[in-house]
Formats: structure tokens, sequence, C-alpha cells
């Protein structure tokens, strides 16, 4: 399980899994639950690269950044390692 700490959202951090570039799991640590367990089931079996492109640059509320975004940014980190 990944665990990426979170900047700019009121989830303070995301676990998430990966396994062979698709999504297996993902849980937001605080944040609003309803609307981020909906996106976590959403994206359960999405690849990473699927899962970037629609998530990347959503913004909340003119923070600059998302839940959403924020999950981006930690696949994207994983992706580069």
């Amino acid at each position: 399980m990944n665990t990426f700490k979170t900047s700019g959202v009121c989830a303070q951090e995301i676990k998430f899994d990966i396994k062979d570039n698709k999504i297996q799991e993902i849980e937001f640590v605080k944040g609003c639950p309803g609307n981020t367990m909906g996106l976590a089931h959403l994206l359960i079996g999405m690849t990473v690269d699927d899962a970037i492109a629609r998530l990347k640059g959503i913004d909340c509320r003119g923070r600059g950044t998302s839940c959403p975004d924020q999950l981006a940014i930690a696949l994207e980190q994983l992706a580069t390692k």
C-alpha cells in the first residue's frame, strides 16, 4: 500500500494500491467521505494513466488543487519511481 501526504485539501493523506498498472484500492484519510468513497469506487480497475488523465488539474473552490488532483499527483510520483 502506498501513502501520499496531501497538500491544500481536506483529506490528510491518500492510501492506494496499484497492481499491473491498475488501481486496486484507494482510501482517502479525512476529507468529504461520500465524495472520496464515490471517487475511490469509480477508479477501482482503472489504469493509472487513465486516472491521471481524468483527474489532473481538477480544482476545488479555487484552491488550485482537489482530492482528485492530489491523487493524480500521487500516481504520477509513483510512476516516476
